[in-house]
């Protein structure tokens, strides 16, 4: 499966339509500029001594970055630039295990529904399912993702 996709219109989308994100390797700079954004140094996060004694055995990534990076790998594939007018929110979202420094994550992504909407001809919606996973096959976050996209320009 190609790693380099171009900006999709509505239109161009189709149930059971797949995509591959590239790897990613989740560094402490993630983690540090994580915290600093959203202003959470919660310490199972940032602080090593106290997260090694804790119940994962080292850091890991915050539930919400684990979110925002698997939204980066759907961004960075490339279907959705300059189509996307709105990210809608999601059905369901679930982070069965913890993204942990040194883990190198990517995104496999399904398109399960495309609806054209009743109140505008100028987008759709467009429902993806996603999947991140470790090096390790591990899955550390699921969840379908609403977008408001583009209709082709006549």
């Amino acid at each position: 499966m190609p790693y380099s996709y171009e900006p999709h219109y509505f239109e161009d989308f189709e149930e059971g339509q797949e995509f591959q994100s590239v790897g990613r390797t989740v560094t402490e700079t993630d983690f540090v500029v994580h915290s600093m954004v959203s202003a959470d140094w919660t310490e199972l996060h940032t602080n090593r001594h106290y997260a090694d004694e804790e119940y994962f055995g080292e850091r890991v990534a915050h539930g919400p970055m684990t979110f925002i990076l698997a939204t980066g790998f759907v961004y960075r594939c490339g279907f959705l630039e300059r189509t996307v007018l709105a990210f809608l929110g999601m059905n369901y979202m679930d982070i069965p295990a913890p993204v942990k420094m040194g883990d190198t994550i990517s995104l496999a992504m399904e398109v399960t529904e495309t609806k054209e909407f009743s109140s505008r001809d100028d987008a759709g919606l467009v429902v993806i399912d996603t999947t991140m996973t470790t090096q390790d096959e591990d899955v550390v976050f699921e969840g379908d993702m609403k977008f408001m996209i583009k209709t082709r320009p006549e």
